[in-house]
């Protein structure tokens, strides 16, 4: 029952565009739905994340960056396996890859496609000039990084060599 209900919810989103950030569906690490619309009013730093980059101890700074800033911010890694082949692992070996090393508690999603054929939503909404209504901006490589304001407009994206504690990020904060 479960298997069909993500299978027709994949299958009811795939083409869509939506034009809010908020009105995409997505769900954490371990199935449940995430509800953006939970996180109005602060910003959100979503992350493509992988555990086997040269790039993966930004876990580390990203879980400070969360600590530093809860009240303002929201940080939502999104698993990906396109880069390198570089996240091969399941939700839980993902789940516990990132506790055991770098005591990760901020939300992480179920493994998605950020680019190409079958491209999640969500990243669809953070690339396309048309929906996020700022620019154009594909997916580089892993731990490239897009913020979204309190109201959710598009802020800006950064790429994986921007530490997620820069200056560049945390002046919109």
């Amino acid at each position: 029952m479960k298997l069909a209900t993500q299978i027709k919810t994949k299958s009811e989103t795939k083409g869509r565009e939506f034009s809010s950030i908020y009105d995409i569906p997505i769900k954490a690490l371990d199935g449940s739905n995430i509800d953006l619309n939970d996180f109005k009013g602060k910003h959100i730093l979503f992350v493509n994340v992988a555990s086997s980059c040269g790039f993966t101890p930004q876990y580390r700074e990203l879980q400070k960056l969360s600590d530093s800033y809860k009240e303002e911010l929201v940080v939502i890694g999104s698993p990906c396996n396109q880069f390198g082949r570089q996240e091969p692992g399941t939700a839980n070996e993902i789940q516990e890859f990132c506790q055991r090393n770098y005591g990760v508690t901020f939300l992480i999603t179920e493994k998605i496609k950020v680019k190409g054929s079958g491209q999640h939503p969500l990243y669809t909404w953070l690339t396309k000039k048309s929906l996020n209504g700022k620019r154009n901006a594909g997916v580089k490589w892993n731990f490239q990084k897009y913020l979204v304001n309190k109201e959710g407009k598009w802020v800006d994206t950064f790429l994986s060599f921007t530490k997620p504690t820069s200056s560049k990020i945390t002046r919109y904060l």
